[in-house]
């Protein structure tokens, strides 16, 4: 049986290790991952990016397995998503994505097609605090 296997909201640091747990069988022959890490600087801030606050809508969760159902479709492979909420600070993993699929080109494509879409329509917004203490609010996605 193949499928969305995680598709998590949480505040809780995220664990990369049980995503690639997750999508692991004998019918997998390749596993791609994706991890989303805080950095400390954006193009649109004057000064060194401390930290990120992100918020989430409470229809993020089931909108989140949605799109990665829509993304998966009907290839046969298993999909563990996390996006974590919260205060963030460098370095920490704001985005988990693990794709296993029988064959690596199409792994790798859900892995990509899933952070864009992640990107484009999960309704979390995220607060960018820089070092200076001035914070700017970034639009939905991720």
């Amino acid at each position: 049986m193949t499928g969305v296997r995680i598709a998590r909201i949480t505040a809780e640091p995220l664990d990369v290790a049980a995503h690639l747990a997750a999508v692991e069988s004998p019918a997998i022959g390749a596993v791609t991952s994706f991890v989303g890490t805080v950095r400390d600087h954006d193009p649109d801030a004057t000064g060194a990016v401390a930290q990120l606050n992100y918020e989430a809508h409470p229809d993020a969760e089931p909108t989140l397995r949605r799109i990665a159902e829509a993304v998966l479709g009907d290839r046969a492979g298993d999909v563990a998503v996390s996006h974590r909420i919260g205060r963030l600070d460098v370095g920490d993993a704001a985005v988990v994505i693990a794709v296993g699929t029988a064959h690596r080109a199409d792994a790798f494509d859900v892995c990509r097609e899933l952070i864009e879409a992640i990107k484009r329509e999960l309704p979390i917004w995220k607060q960018q605090i820089e070092s200076d203490g001035t914070a700017s609010w970034k639009g939905i996605g991720g």
